[in-house]
C-alpha cells in the first residue's frame, strides 16, 4: 500500500465521527484544483517526513499533503486518479446525472440516456477507486464486458417504470404515485449496487493482497476482497438509497399542502434542492461508515494464509 494508506488505518478508538472528520478534509473540491507535479511534491514530502513533525507549519504542510494524496493517488497502484474520478470530484461531477435520472421524463428513451450516463460514471468510479493491488494493467476482454453489460442492464431497468407508464397508459394517481416516487427508491439503489458488485467482481473472484500492521503482504485473499466489496455495496446503497427517498418523500408530503397545491410549479426546484443538499450529505456519511482500510481477523481468511501468520488481524484496502 502505498503512503496514504496509514492514514486511514483504523485504531482502535476511531469511531465513525472521526472518519466522518477526516472525509471532510478529503472531499473538499479545493484540491482539484492541484496540479500532478504537486501530488507529486506532496507524495514526496510525506516520504521525506513520514509523520507530521512537532512545529505547527510541518504539522500543517504534512496534513495538506495527506489529504491530497487521499483524494487523487489510488492506495495500491500509487497512480494519480483520474479527476473527474477522484472522490473530491464525486459532488460537481455526478449531481447533474443524479438530478437528471431523478427527474420524471416524458420519454422512455430520455429516461434511458439519463440512466446510461448515470451508470457509465458509476463504472468508472468504482473501476477507479476500488481495490487494485491484484488488477491487471489493461482490462481484460472479460472485465469489459462485465462492466458494458453493468452500464446496460442499469439503463434499460432503470427505465422500466417509464417504459410501463407508457406502454400502458398508467395514469391513475395511486400508480403514478408507486412508479414515479416509490419504486425509484429499490430499483436504483438496487442497481448502483448491482453495478458496483459487476464492475468489482475481478476482488471476489481474484482476491486482493492482506497485509500486516507493518505493510508487509501476507497474501492474496477472496474472503478479504468479498468483505470489501460487502462493506462498500452497503455504503452505496446508503448513499443512493437515501438521495433518492429524501426528495420523493419531501415532494409526496409538500403536495398535501393547499399553497404548494396552488403553485405546483415550485415543486421541481424544491425536489432539485433536496438531492443536492442530500446527496452532498451522504457522500462523507456513507463514506465513513465502514474504514477505508478494513481489517480482517486471520481466522476468516483462507488457511494458507492463516499459516503464513501468526497475526491475529489484518488489513486490506476496501476502496470506494
Amino acid at each position: 500500500m502505498e503512503p496514504g494508506a496509514p492514514y486511514w488505518r483504523p485504531q482502535a478508538e476511531q469511531t465513525f465521527l472521526q472518519r466522518f472528520l477526516n472525509w471532510l478534509e478529503v472531499l473538499d473540491p479545493s484540491v482539484l484544483l492541484a496540479s500532478k507535479r504537486e501530488i507529486e511534491n506532496s507524495r514526496l514530502l510525506l516520504d521525506s517526513l513520514g509523520e507530521p513533525g512537532k512545529g505547527p507549519i510541518q504539522d500543517r504542510k504534512v496534513k495538506e499533503a495527506w489529504a491530497l494524496n487521499l483524494s487523487s493517488v489510488h492506495p495500491d497502484t500509487g497512480e494519480v486518479i483520474p479527476i473527474f474520478f477522484r472522490p473530491p470530484a464525486l459532488l460537481p461531477a455526478a449531481v447533474p446525472l443524479v438530478l437528471g435520472t431523478l427527474q420524471p421524463p416524458k420519454a422512455t428513451s430520455q429516461a434511458m440516456v439519463w440512466q446510461f450516463l448515470f451508470h457509465f460514471y458509476s463504472a468508472g468510479f468504482n473501476i477507479s477507486n476500488g481495490n487494485a493491488s491484484c488488477m491487471e494493467k489493461v482490462f481484460s476482454q472479460k472485465q469489459t464486458l462485465y462492466c458494458m453489460g453493468a452500464i446496460f442492464y442499469g439503463a434499460c431497468a432503470g427505465a422500466i417504470p417509464q417504459f410501463l407508464m407508457n406502454r400502458h397508459k398508467l395514469n391513475t394517481p395511486a400508480l403514478q404515485t408507486f412508479f414515479k416516487k416509490f419504486l425509484p427508491v429499490p430499483l436504483f439503489t438496487f442497481l448502483s449496487v448491482f453495478n458496483l458488485v459487476i464492475v468489482r467482481a475481478a476482488e471476489v473472484e481474484k482476491g486482493i493482497q492482506v497485509v500486516d500492521k507493518h505493510g508487509n503482504v501476507i497474501g492474496v485473499s477472496k474472503k478479504a476482497g468479498e468483505k470489501a466489496v460487502k462493506e462498500t455495496s452497503i455504503s452505496r446503497a446508503s448513499l443512493i438509497g437515501t438521495t433518492v427517498l429524501v426528495p420523493n418523500l419531501l415532494t409526496h408530503v409538500l403536495q398535501r399542502i393547499r399553497f404548494i397545491q396552488k403553485s405546483s410549479v415550485i415543486l421541481t426546484p424544491i425536489r432539485h434542492i433536496a438531492a443536492v443538499i442530500t446527496f452532498g450529505m451522504m457522500i462523507p456519511v456513507s463514506f465513513s461508515l465502514f474504514p477505508q482500510i478494513g481489517t480482517i481477523l486471520r481466522t476468516d481468511l483462507e488457511e494458507e494464509i492463516q499459516l503464513s501468520t501468526e497475526e491475529t488481524e489484518l488489513f486490506y484496502n476496501r476502496g470506494l
